[in-house]
């Protein structure tokens, strides 16, 4: 076949990675192609949690403000409830996605943006109906075969599940090809990409029901109520979960099966009698709207490409949804490449930029689905602490529980065993460094000696985020003033273009010839500038890691620091000029 149609990058898949994808390309500017097998965008919920770092990427490409209006908002997500029922006893909270007090003071410390919650079937028509806006082109119920690469470029080859003549299927000729086609990719399998892990360690079932439990939510609004009853077993946590999707009147159960029988028949009866035992009322009125069996899996790519093949999301990364971690992991992934990809195809940087995003990606992506699966694990202490490990016995069980009851040294051992286990759940819900302390080590990234990276020194870093101008950090979040108004670092940096933050004195940056070309802005930060330091936050981080007033931080497209200097050398052309070289080029 000769090809049916051209462009720079074809994205496979149109879930939260290729969506993103698409939409950052056409942002900028980037000709791309979005294929997907399925009719229409997700109609389940699966993913929800949205997280600081991946609203500044939203932010950054004009969204952020569309997913806040639709989003349930932090306050009222964070009562992490553990309870032998909705409606039954509660057996421990533990205030989760910074809703605690000192945990809310460093996520406003952190970000100018706050974490949410945004379902999947409600984010994907946000990032797609913008892309699609900016110039994606979206094909629905186009399946992909397979892909040839070569020097120049890859055919692709697709099918129109619209048609069953001979014609159905066509090449699309690409210089790129972007896989984000799932936790079952077909093109991380066609690209060889090396696989680490297990996948189907436990199995799971989701299903989305409505009905109003608002009497027994609202005083304790979370986005998750994980309840403990005998016989439950979910992914191999033993809990089963009530997640809200929609406060307070849709919502989505999970509950395990054993990957070895296989999913059990998913009745609207048998989902509507699982949902009234894990709420706890016999006669609740349930709408079911759904089901669907997926599998618990702890397995990550070990390179993210190869030659003019990349893939990303749950093609790269597998793992439970502990943590809230996967859509947010795929966001970013995607935000990474796509500024790569511009530059390269544009001819502004040599092809070597791209070989970076698996030295950037990967081992966030290792990070994500250890930590995810431990998560569950971690679990075990609660199960511990009620002296229900290692019983199948459901009255043993229930008298090991209500024990915690009793009066004596026992009992008051017990409850602080469950005291601690719960508040250990922390590292799941509320891992605030798991989610910003990412230190991308590459050939865009130029390392120096100014100042130790603090993360080395950090008590936690896994649960406290530390900001830092380390040459692969994310730039750190401080807000600096305008004339209409105040913004963060984060918001000026970004947007497609590298960024110089320098200070007074510091202007001689300016005759650098990419600062003249518009590929680096220039931001001048001090009194009597543009943009000032009303708060003092900036110098003061500045001064602690070395960099004087004419000092600069050279920050890439995607929030990260690619560079910083002590002060403004002798010659600033050249210095400049070389590093972005070795950003870039190297």
């Amino acid at each position: 076949m000769t090809a049916a149609v051209t462009t720079d990058v074809v994205v496979v898949g149109s879930g939260p990675a290729g969506a993103t994808m698409a939409l950052a390309l056409a942002t900028l500017g980037v000709d791309h192609l979005v294929v997907t097998r399925y009719d229409s965008l997700a109609a389940e919920p699966r993913a929800h949690i949205t997280n600081q770092r991946t609203m500044e990427v939203l932010d950054d490409l004009g969204v952020a403000e569309d997913v806040v209006a639709q989003a349930t908002p932090q306050h009222l997500i964070g009562t992490t409830t553990f309870c032998t029922a909705i409606t039954g006893e509660e057996l421990g909270r533990v205030r989760s996605w910074g809703t605690d007090p000192a945990s809310h003071a460093a996520h406003v410390l952190a970000s100018p943006r706050r974490i949410c919650d945004m379902p999947q079937n409600l984010m994907e028509p946000v990032l797609v109906n913008a892309a699609t806006t900016r110039g994606s082109r979206v094909r629905f119920a186009t399946e992909y075969l397979s892909h040839v690469a070569d020097d120049d470029g890859v055919t692709v080859t697709v099918r129109d599940r619209t048609r069953s003549d001979d014609g159905a299927a066509y090449d699309i000729r690409a210089r790129y090809l972007y896989g984000a086609d799932g936790g079952r990719s077909r093109v991380a399998e066609d690209a060889g990409l090396p696989m680490r892990g297990e996948m189907g360690v436990a199995g799971s079932l989701n299903i989305v029901f409505r009905a109003d439990l608002s009497r027994w939510v609202e005083h304790r609004p979370s986005v998750l109520y994980w309840v403990l009853q005998p016989g439950s077993d979910v992914g191999g946590i033993g809990m089963g979960v009530v997640r809200m999707v929609r406060p307070w009147n849709e919502w989505l159960t999970i509950w395990g099966y054993d990957v070895a029988d296989g999913p059990p028949d998913l009745s609207d009866e048998y989902a509507r009698g699982l949902v009234r035992r894990l709420v706890g009322v016999e006669d609740l009125d349930v709408e079911i709207i759904g089901s669907s069996a997926w599998t618990v899996n702890h397995l990550a790519a070990e390179h993210y490409g190869s030659g003019r093949v990349f893939c990303g999301g749950d093609a790269v990364h597998r793992h439970p949804p502990s943590n809230g971690l996967g859509s947010n992991t795929s966001i970013q992934d995607s935000f990474n490449l796509a500024w790569k990809l511009a530059l390269v195809l544009r001819g502004t940087a040599g092809p070597g930029l791209l070989d970076t995003y698996t030295a950037e990606r990967a081992p966030i992506g290792r990070q994500v689905v250890d930590r995810a699966n431990r998560s569950i694990a971690e679990t075990g202490r609660i199960f511990d602490a009620l002296g229900v490990s290692g019983t199948d016995d459901p009255v043993a069980m229930r008298t090991n529980m209500d024990a915690r009851k009793d009066a004596g040294a026992d009992a008051e051992k017990q409850r602080r065993a469950l005291r601690e286990a719960v508040r250990f759940k922390a590292y799941e819900f509320d891992a605030h460094g798991v989610e910003l302390n990412h230190r991308y080590v590459s050939g865009a990234v130029v390392a120096d000696d100014l100042a130790p990276d603090p993360l080395g020194a950090a008590e936690d870093p896994e649960l406290h985020h530390v900001p830092s101008t380390t040459p692969g950090a994310r730039v750190p979040h401080a807000w600096l003033g305008l004339p209409g108004g105040d913004v963060s670092t984060i918001q000026l940096a970004g947007h497609g273009r590298f960024t110089l933050f320098t200070g007074p004195g510091g202007e001689g940056w300016g005759a650098a010839p990419d600062v003249a070309s518009g590929l680096v802005a220039l931001v001048v930060v001090g009194p009597g500038r543009e943009v000032e330091d009303p708060y003092g936050d900036w110098a003061a981080m500045l001064e602690r890691e070395g960099i004087g007033d004419t000092g600069a931080v050279l920050v890439r497209p995607d929030h990260h620091v690619a560079a910083r200097f002590a002060a403004l050398p002798d010659d600033p052309t050249t210095t400049l000029t070389t590093t972005l070289d070795q950003v870039l080029r190297r």
